[in-house]
């Protein structure tokens, strides 16, 4: 193929140089018609053709090829024929294939069980036969055939799907697949119990997935939940260093799954979660850009899939959060990205409820921000109320433990 296009591009400079050159194009112009493409050339090169066309009519002017010239011209002439013959070829595939895939069709399905062969079909087994015969490797189907010209029960369906190579490299080729895929799920199912296990499920569930990671690192499904799993690792060290690698590799696993696949609310959601873990080890301009990453990926998720109460519990943590900010935190906002991020107290309220109403009793956390949103509200009432509710709740995480405290700290200011 190489030697054909060097060949060609030779030949496509010979024909733009010298009166050779353009003879030939004429030549070629006349036999295509003067709109379109020649061999690449755009318009304008056929309206420089089509010019020296009429100066040669009206000059009566005959060019002489010689030497190399007539090489070019033979070249170009060969190169034509092989394009007509290609495209007689062409052609007939064209007219075939459609019947073939019939064929094959109606044989996968049995129908040809004791139908009687067509002149086509015994023409095109004869082809068969005589190639494979050349050939030396494959028995013919015609010899499947009865006497009385019935196809036996030994169709040519059994031959191809037994004998060719091509068959069995197929289905070779699905089992695999089918096993990755069967392997892949069984990993996501154990990697979701994990995520819901306690601190040492936890903490194998992770391990498992990084054995895996170079295997399906380039699956969505398997990409979340690894950061999901990074997260998990980063709640349950105290150490800080090991908190900032769990936040940084976290948010890159997850920040390729977004890549992979946009439309995957698993994988926004974690991409944000760990964007705000990633902000607590950042400078201001950082934690401020996290900020913005963190609302957008997490908008995404609740598009993608509302149903989640997480999603809500998080937008709730992010507008109380940017209710919250100072005056000088807004300015510096506004400085480094023009439109600093704004929220009420209001808004991470019903953020907060709406995750509740979906999974009552959804978490400690979740109680003890209904009490402060309540309490900044002058709801105190309605907020004790929340943090009695909060506080009777079982202590089974460290997330359960930590809010825990801060109820605890809440009551207190409350009931002054």
């Amino acid at each position: 193929m190489s030697n054909v296009n060097s060949e060609n591009r030779s030949l496509l400079l010979g024909v733009l140089t010298g009166a050779a050159g353009v003879s030939i194009a004429l030549l070629c112009w006349r036999r295509y018609g003067k709109h379109g493409y020649f061999l690449g050339l755009p318009d304008i090169w056929s309206s420089a053709i089509e010019n020296q066309v009429q100066d040669n009519q009206g000059q009566g002017a005959v060019m002489v090829l010689q030497g190399r010239q007539l090489q070019i011209l033979e070249k170009l002439g060969s190169l034509l024929k092989s394009v007509e013959e290609l495209k007689e070829e062409v052609k007939f595939l064209k007219e075939t294939i459609p019947k073939l895939e019939e064929q094959i069709k109606d044989e996968l399905r049995g129908k040809n069980d004791g139908r009687k062969v067509s002149p086509q079909h015994k023409s095109l087994k004869r082809k068969k036969s005589e190639t494979t015969k050349a050939s030396g490797e494959y028995p013919s189907s015609e010899e499947a055939e009865s006497e009385g010209g019935y196809i036996t029960a030994h169709t040519d369906t059994e031959a191809e799907s037994e004998d060719e190579p091509g068959v069995g490299i197929i289905k070779a080729e699905k089992a695999k697949i089918t096993e990755e895929e069967a392997e892949l799920q069984s990993l996501l199912q154990q990697a979701d119990s994990s995520y819901n296990g306690s601190e040492s499920e936890k903490q194998d569930g992770f391990r498992m997935l990084l054995n895996k990671q170079e295997k399906y690192g380039n699956k969505v499904e398997f990409l979340w939940r690894l950061a999901r799993a990074y997260s998990d690792m980063f709640y349950l060290t105290n150490d800080a260093e090991e908190k900032k690698s769990y936040a940084i590799e976290g948010k890159t696993a997850a920040g390729k799954a977004v890549e992979l696949d946009d439309k995957n609310a698993g994988s926004h959601r974690w991409y944000a979660i760990m964007c705000g873990y990633v902000s607590e080890f950042d400078n201001v301009q950082n934690k401020i850009k996290n900020g913005y990453l963190f609302k957008e990926h997490l908008d995404k998720a609740i598009e993608l899939q509302p149903e989640d109460p997480l999603q809500y519990y998080l937008l709730g943590r992010w507008c109380y959060t940017v209710s919250q900010l100072s005056w000088i935190e807004r300015k510096v906002a506004a400085t480094l990205f023009g439109n600093p991020p704004t929220s009420t107290v209001q808004e991470a309220l019903q953020n907060f409820l709406r995750a509740e109403e979906m999974h009552p009793g959804y978490s400690k956390y979740n109680y003890m921000y209904m009490a402060k949103c309540y309490k900044d509200l002058g709801q105190k009432a309605v907020a004790l109320k929340y943090c009695d509710e909060a506080s009777a709740m079982p202590s089974v995480t460290r997330e359960d433990i930590d809010a825990q405290k801060e109820l605890e700290a809440l009551t207190a200011c409350l009931r002054q």
